[in-house]
């Protein structure tokens, strides 16, 4: 059984609406992110802030706004890639955003999908819409009229018409009242053409009825000069001192404001439907054109498929029209959508590359860039550079750090092309290493006398303490004194104190210094034993002398004993810590008993205690506290994290009356004890760092506690570090030394980006020589002519510059695109295993189509790297077909060409010859798209027919090498990725964002049922898979989930797909229906219906032994009433559930 969930969210920006969302406002952003509605609100910086995320069970393809009758705010219109749409906007009786309309299509499709994709448009008026799904269809809908249903949509008519390949559609400026809308399309399907073809919308006075769209209906029609013309833009009326004026003599009419803008490659037309007038303009630079966006009536923002910024400007006199001009005014990432936010600010969202902000000054025609939002689609390729490890030639790792990984992405096209570095985590960036030191055993931070920063840095050995003061530009120098502190004995606490006063606990001692005069003001020594716990307030110490006696001592009194409580033989202290914000309570965890004791620091007597033993492990020891304010306080009190020895980290709410104890939850944040260390936000928040094999922070989102990775595994202690060179640091204390670091106060996906200025297409990781091979290619405009160039390259890993020079590949006379580059280990001449890299190649078939039907279609090139770090050739070999992919099975590579499997011998002769020689060959049903090797197994993918194992047989005497077909799927599956999982089991990804599992049925029957490979998971992710990488991974017997593959998608989207432990499978597929009975998304859409199985052939109920774990996530957002109605009938209750969630999100 199957999971899959993200590791980084789909990013790519495919619509974006400017809209009056929020009664009072001013109008904010909404972005689509596939199956995101992300709100954004404008900054008087002119920045976008993120304010809010709405999660929809669908592939968002529709976007559009709406205004009710006599409404303040706007509808949001929505629709999904599986006929789903709804309407969503203010309720103004809950005062909050919410789904107003929600309607499926449950017709059995009958009719052929749109030749362009779906499109919606609205009227001026906000009242009417057109949807464009099929092909010669469209459906029309309004607003209700009817005062109690305003905030509903009414579906008026399916329409058939004769323009059957729409490229654009839009609603005209009228000032009639009656709606009027503007078909561009494509007459023939043979030669590319354009026609342009107006229709008045209803055919009654009072807009109820539809009209029927028939040639007797057409208000105009007219033939575009430019046929690849594929916008419209209409424009609108003007200003009072812009009105149109009426000219009953229609030879003498003038075009004015109010028509229509067809914007073609090499042309722009204005045509004025009421004077039935024309104005042409030639452009200065042929292009293609594919988002606009309205600065006022007489301006307009229009980008193009090279990434051009162009200012399209009306020339007017009055409200007449008198000519057309287009203007560069800078460059941005290839705009899927243009948006203007008003104030000089536009918003370009891009699919292509990064989502840019942009401030717009008409003045100069310039354009300055304001804010980039990060986007790595679409993932091309991906490769795995490091799996928190960096020793070995293997990449595994344990299941806890899986989401540590370090994924190289070949992210963007053309000249957005990059390569980006994805970890998800809380960064961790180190600023400066103070010194080599080790076995350090704590970290405190000081302020001297005067200081309003930290500037004082005390590290605690085994058996002395060091001290090291800072200036304010950072320089650093080690003290032999400091105010009368005790330097040769291991430190247990530091910390200031608000009467300028310092305390230090060492084992023997607690002492407290006047900082100012640098004397002791007072000393307290045990009267026998050793101090082995502490913890301090600013008004208490509570420590434990041996383990046995808990003694509490008032600091505003200079030490003095309050009290103390023996506990003889009956426990032992295992940790004790004093709340910052609770000045008279303590929290003791207790060794022998297990239990954790909240604790009256006058009385030491126990106000509440929790037993922290699992039925499981009698043994489990607490050995590291801290309470504080994790959630803000307006939603919650606070929580107790209690660290135990097994690597668990147990939690409680805190009751801020009593300080009872309640819903506790248990998460594994490694194999070992961590130490919990606060570290102070604001409004009274802290954050808790917990320190262990693998270091994670603990902090508060969205209402509930999250526990995430950090992107550094080798810090053994930390402390807060807020010097005024390093404002808002941290110290962290490795096994080798100390360094200053500053750290996110929550998880984000950090990414690091080489531009490239072309497409990646390919990535390979080389471990040996530290760098990625790149096969890209760049498409460059000379003389208005598009020239297309490819290339390899090297790239080293840790800085990201290139190494060495390019190694280009054939552009004349037959341009040849890179298909294919992997690593691989080949013998060289002695038979020692030598680095290199494969190449496979395709050429593009001439201009003309008269490329020779023996040509040469394909090379597969091996390159070494030399002692510059450039690649040179070693190897050529020319294919009749395009080489798709490669791989390698032993020490023999195998290429995938155009309707072939092919295994070739190799054999390298010297340092910079060698010889390529077929052995063996199968043909697969149609086109192989993608192979996965593993043993003498080969999986190939194929374009149309899913997929085929297929077995490597070696020669033998008397017969050659052979690949012999032994199982195949036998659905039609159009295939873009295979993985081999485990064992039997294979990953499959297809164009319509289906993932499934196969197994091979050795178990069968028949010999016929044994060469049939079964789904045994299915499920419909929404995204398009490019690549799958497969992951080894050193699981634990009681891992959840054991980690498989990484998976890269065209939206943007890197997900981890892992397989369940048989014992689990059963209660994660209950749990997740229920759960899906229960939770309740934007647009009301089921859970079954967006991630069943759907293509051509068939369409499931529901997702098929596939656990989404994106969604069982949700169960932590969902109130406690709630969640017991999931968890009734599971078997286990709301702790155990809550504690399982929790842990399946640590592995992303």
């Amino acid at each position: 059984m199957a999971y899959i969930a993200p590791i980084h969210r789909p990013n790519s920006v495919r619509h974006a609406l400017r809209v009056n969302l929020y009664p009072g406002e001013n109008e904010c952003l909404i972005l689509a992110k596939t199956n995101r509605l992300e709100i954004w609100k404008l900054e008087e910086s002119g920045t976008l802030l993120h304010t809010d995320t709405k999660a929809v069970n669908g592939t968002i393809s529709i976007l559009q706004k709406l205004r009710p009758r006599d409404a303040d705010t706007e509808l949001v219109f929505v629709g999904t890639d599986r006929f789903h749409y709804f309407t969503f906007g203010w309720n103004d009786r809950d005062r909050r955003l919410e789904t107003i309309d929600s309607f499926f299509d449950i017709h059995e499709k009958h009719m052929r999908d749109a030749q362009s994709q779906d499109m919606c448009c609205v009227d001026p008026t906000g009242k009417f819409m057109v949807v464009l799904l099929w092909e010669g269809v469209i459906n029309v809908l309004r607003m209700h009229t009817v005062k109690s249903k305003r905030q509903k949509l009414h579906w008026m008519d399916q329409i058939r018409v004769s323009e059957l390949f729409i490229k654009c559609a839009t609603f005209l400026h009228v000032e009639t009242g009656h709606p009027k809308i503007a078909f561009l399309y494509q007459s023939r399907t043979d030669i590319p053409d354009s026609q342009l073809v107006t229709y008045r919308l209803t055919a009654d006075d009072k807009n109820t009825e539809v009209s029927r769209f028939e040639v007797r209906d057409q208000v105009d029609r007219m033939e575009i000069q430019d046929p690849g013309a594929a916008m419209l833009i209409p424009v609108g009326r003007g200003q009072e001192d812009q009105k149109r004026y009426i000219i009953r003599n229609a030879s003498t009419a003038r075009a004015q404001l109010g028509g229509v803008i067809v914007v073609g490659e090499t042309r722009l037309l204005y045509y004025d439907d009421a004077a039935k007038k024309t104005v042409e303009t030639a452009l200065p630079e042929s292009s293609i054109f594919v988002a606009w966006a309205e600065y006022d009536v007489s301006h307009y923002f229009i980008g193009d498929d090279y990434g051009t910024m162009w200012l399209l400007e009306i020339l007017l006199d009055g409200a007449v029209v008198t000519g057309l001009q287009m203007t560069k005014i800078g460059v941005t990432s290839r705009a899927n959508s243009l948006v203007y936010m008003g104030n000089d600010v536009l918003f370009v969202g891009s699919h292509y590359g990064d989502s840019q902000v942009f401030q717009v000054d008409l003045s100069t025609k310039s354009l300055t860039l304001l804010q980039t939002m990060n986007s790595i689609a679409p993932i091309l390729d991906l490769n795995i550079m490091d799996m928190g490890n960096r020793e070995g030639e293997g990449q595994t790792t344990n299941e806890y750090s899986s989401g540590q990984a370090r994924i190289i992405t070949g992210s963007g096209v053309y000249k957005d092309g990059s390569i980006r570095s994805v970890r998800s985590g809380v960064g961790l960036d180190d600023v400066g290493i103070l010194a080599e030191m080790e076995n350090i055993r704590a970290l405190f931070s000081l302020k001297s006398h005067g200081a309003s920063k930290t500037d004082t840095l005390v590290i605690s050995f085994l058996m002395e303490t060091r001290i090291f003061k800072f200036n304010l530009d950072g320089e650093v120098e080690e003290v032999e004194e400091f105010s009368g502190m005790v330097f040769n004995e291991q430190t247990l606490l530091a910390r200031n104190l608000p009467n300028g006063r310092i305390l230090q606990v060492t084992t023997t001692t607690a002492l407290l210094i006047d900082v100012e005069g640098g004397v002791v003001v007072s000393t307290w020594k045990p009267a026998e034993g050793q101090i082995t716990n502490v913890s301090a307030n600013e008004e208490w110490i509570l420590l434990a002398v041996d383990g046995r006696v808990l003694i509490s001592l008032k600091l505003q009194q200079d030490l003095v004993r309050v009290e103390h409580n023996d506990l003889e033989d009956r426990d032992q202290v295992a940790c004790v810590h004093l709340p910052p914000e609770y000045p008279s309570i303590g929290v003791v965890g207790f060794w022998k008993s297990g239990t954790v004791s909240i604790v009256d620091l006058r009385t030491l007597q126990s106000i509440h205690s929790e037993n922290l033993r699992r039925k499981e492990n009698n043994a489990s020891i607490p050995r590291d506290i801290a309470l504080a304010q994790v959630l803000p306080p307006q939603s919650a009190g606070p929580t107790l994290f209690i660290a135990m020895e097994d690597g668990f980290v147990n939690t409680f709410n805190v009751s801020k009356d009593d300080f009872s104890l309640s819903g506790r939850k248990s998460v594994v944040i490694g194999t070992r004890q961590a130490r919990l260390q606060l570290l102070p936000r604001a409004n009274g928040v802290y954050n808790v760092f917990a320190t262990s094999e693998h270091p994670s922070l603990v902090y508060g989102a969205e209402g509930r506690i999250v526990y995430s990775a950090v992107t550094a595994d080798d810090a053994t202690c930390i402390c807060p570090f807020d010097a005024e060179a390093f404002p808002d640091s941290i110290v962290v204390a490795t096994e080798k030394e100390v360094k200053i670091s500053t750290i996110d106060t929550e998880r984000r996906t950090h990414v690091q980006t080489l531009p490239m200025g072309e497409t990646v297409r390919r990535i390979a990781y080389s471990r040996n020589e530290r760098a990625f091979g790149l096969g890209c290619v760049k498409r460059q405009v000379r003389n208005n002519e598009e020239i297309i160039t490819s290339s390899f390259k090297l790239v080293d890993e840790v800085v990201f510059k290139q190494l060495g020079k390019d190694f280009s590949l054939d552009s004349l006379p037959r341009v040849e695109l890179v298909e294919s580059v992997i690593r691989a280990e080949l013998p060289d001449p002695n038979g020692n295993p030598v680095e290199r890299f494969l190449v496979g190649t395709s050429y593009l078939d001439d201009a003309q189509g008269t490329t020779r039907t023996d040509a040469v279609r394909g090379r597969i090139l091996v390159l070494g790297v030399d002692s510059e770090r450039s690649p040179y050739l070693i190897s050529s070999r020319n294919l009749k077909g395009a080489c798709r992919c490669l791989g390698v099975l032993d020490d023999k590579i195998v290429a995938a060409l155009a309707k072939t499997i092919v295994v070739y011998s190799y054999n390298e002769l010297s340092s910079v010859y060698a010889e390529l020689r077929k052995i063996a060959s199968y043909r697969p049903a149609t086109y192989p798209v993608d192979l996965a090797i593993d043993g003498d197994m080969i999986a190939v993918a194929d374009l149309m027919k899913s997929m085929t194992l297929v077995k490597y047989h070696p020669p033998t005497t008397g017969s050659g090498a052979k690949l012999e077909e032994v199982s195949r799927h036998y659905q039609a599956f159009w295939a873009t990725g295979v993985c081999h999982v485990e064992q039997e089991s294979w990953l499959e990804s297809d164009a319509q964002g289906n993932l499934l599992v196969l197994r091979r049925n050795l178990a069968g029957v028949t010999t016929e049922d044994k060469t049939r490979m079964e789904v045994t998971s299915e499920i419909n992710l929404g995204e398009m898979v490019n690549r799958i990488r497969k992951v080894t991974v050193d699981a634990s017997e009681n891992a959840v989930v054991i980690p498989r593959a990484f998976l890269g998608t065209t939206e943007g989207g890197v997900y981890l797909f892992g397989t369940i432990a048989p014992n689990y499978q059963d209660l994660l597929i209950r749990f997740q229906n229920k759960l899906a009975e229960v939770v309740e998304t934007t647009g009301n859409i089921l859970f079954s219906r967006y991630r069943s199985f759907r293509n051509e052939e068939r369409e499931s109920d529901g997702p098929f032994r596939f656990i989404d774990g994106e969604f069982l996530e949700r169960f932590l957002d969902i109130d406690e009433q709630a969640q017991r109605e999931v968890c009734a009938g599971l078997g286990p209750d709301v702790e155990a559930m809550r504690n399982l969630v929790e842990e399946l999100k640590r592995i992303h």
